[in-house]
C-alpha cells in the first residue's frame, strides 16, 4: 500500500496515508465542487477516500438558481465516481467510499443506482443504519426519512417501510455486494475517538473498503501482521500458533505505526512545499493548500493507527481448522483479542515514553463501552 509505496521514494511525492475521509459537502453547488476537488486532491497523491453524501438534498426540493429545484443526489453520485475513474495512480485507480444514511429520503434511489452497471462504476456505496432503522425493521414497522438527516425539525419528513428497505439492501448484498451496511450508531458507539467530537473528531464516514470509520480530514495509514509466519508446524497434526511470537511482533508494529505519523508528517509537508512552488496563483491553489494543512493537523493532534492482519484464512488451514468451524472461530477470537489488547497495551507504553496525543483528555474516555472492555 501507501507506505511501502512511499518510505523512501525520491521519485514521487506522495501521502503515506492509505485511507482518508473528508467532510460531507455542503448543499450547494460550491460545496459540491469542493468536495470533488479534495478527493481528487488527495487521490493524486495516492490516497483512497470516503464521504457521506446526506448532507445533499433529495430530488425536488427548491433551489434559488436557474433550475429551481434539485436533481438530488445520482447526479453528484455519478460526478464523484467520474472524478475518481479520472485519477490515475500509477497503474492503479483512486478508491472512493460513498455513504448515505438510511433517513435520507432518497436512499432507495442510492441503494439501486448501481443495478445500473453503467453507472457510478468508480465508487464503493455503503447505507449508514441507524438503531431507530433496525428497531423499526425487526418490528415490521415504519421509520422517518428526514432532510436534513440528523435534526429533530427536518424540511422533509416521510414515514416509510424499513423492512422494504432492509430487504432492498439485502437484495443488493446478494446481487453485487453493495451497498454495504454501516451500522453506524453501534460503530461510533464503540469508536474511542467519537469521545472527541467536540474537538474535530466525530466519525462522518468510512474509508473506500470499511476498515475504519473517521472524522473530517483524518486519515490512516494500514500495517498487517502476517497470521501465516505465527503457525509452528504447519499442515501438520502437530500444528500451533505462536501466540507469544505474536504478541512480541504487535508490539514492535504498534511502535512502527506511531513512527508512520511522523514520516507522513515529512510527506505531507513535502506536499505543500510542491504546492507552494507550483506555478499557479494563490486563489487556484487554495483549497489544495488548505486541505494538506486541515490533514496535517488532525494527524498530530490524533495521530491515528491502523494495525491489522492479513493471512486468517491461510493461517488457519495450516493449523487444520476447517474456515467457520466452532475451532477456527475460537482462535479467530484469540488471535484479535490478542492484537486489540496488545495494540492498547503498546500504546500506553508509547504514550509513558513519547507522550499521549496532543487532545488526549481521561474524563472523556472514561466509561467508555470499548474502553472498558480492554481495561477488563
Amino acid at each position: 500500500g501507501s507506505p511501502m509505496s512511499g518510505i523512501g521514494n525520491e521519485a514521487k511525492i506522495q501521502s503515506l496515508s492509505n485511507c482518508f475521509v473528508i467532510e460531507s459537502p455542503a448543499d450547494s453547488y460550491a460545496g459540491i465542487l469542493k468536495t470533488d476537488q479534495e478527493q481528487v486532491q488527495i487521490m493524486k497523491r495516492r490516497g483512497g477516500v470516503g464521504f457521506d453524501i446526506s448532507s445533499i438534498r433529495p430530488k425536488g426540493m427548491y433551489t434559488s438558481n436557474a433550475a429551481k429545484t434539485t436533481d438530488g443526489i445520482e447526479v453528484f453520485l455519478d460526478r464523484f465516481s467520474n472524478s475518481c475513474r479520472e485519477v490515475a495512480q500509477g497503474g492503479r485507480r483512486g478508491a472512493l467510499m460513498l455513504s448515505i444514511s438510511v433517513h435520507h429520503p432518497q436512499v432507495m434511489d442510492f441503494i439501486k443506482i448501481k443495478q445500473d452497471l453503467t453507472r457510478v462504476t468508480g465508487a464503493n456505496i455503503s447505507v449508514r443504519a441507524t438503531d431507530e432503522f433496525m428497531k423499526a425493521v425487526k418490528n415490521g414497522e415504519e421509520y422517518e426519512q428526514r432532510w436534513p438527516v440528523d435534526v429533530t425539525n427536518p424540511e422533509i419528513s416521510n414515514m416509510f417501510s424499513a423492512r422494504e428497505v432492509w430487504d432492498a439492501l439485502i437484495g443488493g448484498a446478494h446481487a453485487s455486494a453493495e451497498p454495504g451496511v454501516l451500522f453506524w450508531d453501534t460503530a461510533t458507539r464503540m469508536t474511542p475517538a467519537d469521545a472527541y467530537t467536540d474537538e474535530g473528531f466525530g466519525s462522518v464516514s468510512t474509508n473506500p473498503c470499511g476498515e475504519i470509520i473517521l472524522s473530517p480530514y483524518d486519515s490512516c495509514r494500514l500495517m498487517l501482521i502476517n497470521l501465516t509466519s505465527f503457525v509452528t508446524n504447519p499442515w501438520k497434526d502437530n500444528a500451533v500458533f505462536d501466540y507469544a511470537k505474536f504478541k512480541a511482533i504487535t508490539v514492535k508494529a504498534q511502535r512502527l505505526m506511531d513512527d508512520m505519523i511522523d514520516l507522513e508528517i515529512e510527506q505531507i509537508d513535502k506536499i505543500l512545499a510542491k504546492i507552494d512552488n507550483d506555478p499557479e496563483s494563490d486563489e487556484v491553489k487554495y483549497y489544495e493548500r488548505n486541505l494538506w494543512h486541515n490533514i496535517r493537523e488532525v494527524a498530530l493532534k490524533g495521530r491515528r493507527t491502523g494495525l491489522g492482519i492479513t493471512g486468517l484464512g491461510d493461517a488457519l488451514a495450516m493449523l487444520r481448522q476447517t474456515y467457520g468451524s466452532d475451532v477456527s472461530i475460537k482462535t479467530t477470537e484469540e488471535i484479535y483479542k490478542l492484537l486489540s489488547l496488545t495494540s492498547y497495551e503498546a500504546s500506553i507504553m508509547l504514550a509513558k515514553e513519547r507522550g499521549s496525543f496532543p487532545i488526549w483528555d481521561i474524563t472523556k474516555e472514561e466509561n467508555h463501552p470499548f474502553l472498558n472492555r480492554v481495561i477488563s
